[in-house]
């Protein structure tokens, strides 16, 4: 069977890659980092850092997620506790994004 040349993506996937991205891309201004260094410890090149920060999709997700480590953004929360102050940034976050890239959060209903 042939390859696909180009694989569809949601738009859901398309927008977090992106945010991701730029994630990536403002923890390295802020700390300083240029690109060439910060793909020098990562051990990636150059181009693929930029891809990375535009939120290609066919980037390997090891690459993209040793960058954010290096980078210092943080891709989960381990501490629960602190998972409300991590929500909160992230809506205040999305709150600069088009609505159309918003998530919509359903209630939940947790009463058994």
């Amino acid at each position: 069977m042939v390859k696909p040349t180009e694989r569809p993506y949601s738009h859901y996937s398309l927008d977090a890659l992106a945010m991701l991205g730029q994630l990536v891309r403002e923890a390295r201004l802020s700390k300083g980092l240029r690109s060439s260094d910060l793909a020098i410890r990562a051990g990636i090149s150059r181009a693929l850092l930029q891809r990375i920060e535009r939120g290609d999709p066919s980037c390997s997700i090891g690459a993209v997620f040793e960058v954010a480590t290096i980078c210092g953004v943080p891709l989960f929360e381990p501490d629960p506790r602190r998972l409300g102050t991590a929500l909160a940034v992230q809506r205040e976050k999305m709150a600069l994004l088009p609505k159309s890239v918003r998530i919509k959060s359903a209630e939940i209903k947790d009463d058994f």
